[in-house]
């Protein structure tokens, strides 16, 4: 069974098709929203449905799934059911543990990859740890949706993203600049200020004293 992938119609019940054709979703079906990953699994592998995606940027958010109302009541019901045992409740803590421990891991394999990017003269190597934990603790947190997140590219590249990214935003008037709203403006400031930042850590990384109103020591006193 292939499965059917539509964007939000333009009134109540409708979707568009991939060709922009407007569809009438079948009067006995409801939308499933998302939010219950077993409880959209499992009506998914049920049978018939309609998938609803919405593009925003260059991802696709899920707006739920369109199925008969009859096969995700069902559905529910043996969950909820499934959900009141005691060994369901010992998997789910189990499951939650892991996670735990594996988002901990995550953080500290994350904390020494920055460092690692850094890899700051020992003179200031009091000022890459808490440089990376600043980076760590904005970057890795579950849903942050920031590169640390990803899992396509190795953890270095990610460390040195996040690194990068940090600087901009705490070490550069980024956030304040008017850019041109001109195509390819916007990634030409990031790699200017990409080039400063780099500039920047050159300088810790080869020992030099540096001053007290170095930008980077002015962002780190902030995240105190």
């Amino acid at each position: 069974m292939s499965e059917n992938i539509f964007s939000p119609g333009p009134s109540k019940n409708t979707v568009m098709d991939a060709n922009k054709k407007i569809r009438t979703v079948p009067r006995d079906w409801i939308l499933l929203p998302p939010g219950d990953a077993a409880l959209t699994r499992r009506t998914k592998a049920a049978g018939d449905h309609w998938v609803v995606q919405e593009k925003k940027g260059r991802r696709n958010y899920s707006k739920g799934v369109w199925a008969p109302k009859t096969t995700i009541a069902q559905i529910r019901k043996d969950l909820d059911a499934e959900r009141s045992t005691e060994a369901f409740a010992k998997r789910k803590k189990a499951a939650a543990n892991r996670r735990v421990k594996i988002q901990a891991d995550y953080v500290d394999d994350f904390h020494n990859a920055v460092v690692s990017f850094l890899n700051f003269h020992p003179a200031h190597e009091h000022l890459a740890q808490r440089m990376a934990t600043a980076i760590t603790g904005h970057a890795t947190p579950i849903g942050s949706g920031t590169v640390a997140r990803t899992k396509t590219i190795p953890i270095e590249r990610r460390a040195e993203a996040a690194v990068i990214a940090w600087m901009r935003h705490k070490t550069t008037g980024y956030d304040n600049m008017v850019i041109q709203r001109v195509k390819g403006k916007r990634r030409e400031v990031r790699r200017k200020l990409a080039k400063r930042s780099k500039k920047l850590l050159s300088q810790y990384r080869g020992g030099e004293i540096v001053s007290l109103n170095c930008p980077l020591q002015i962002a780190l006193e902030k995240t105190v």
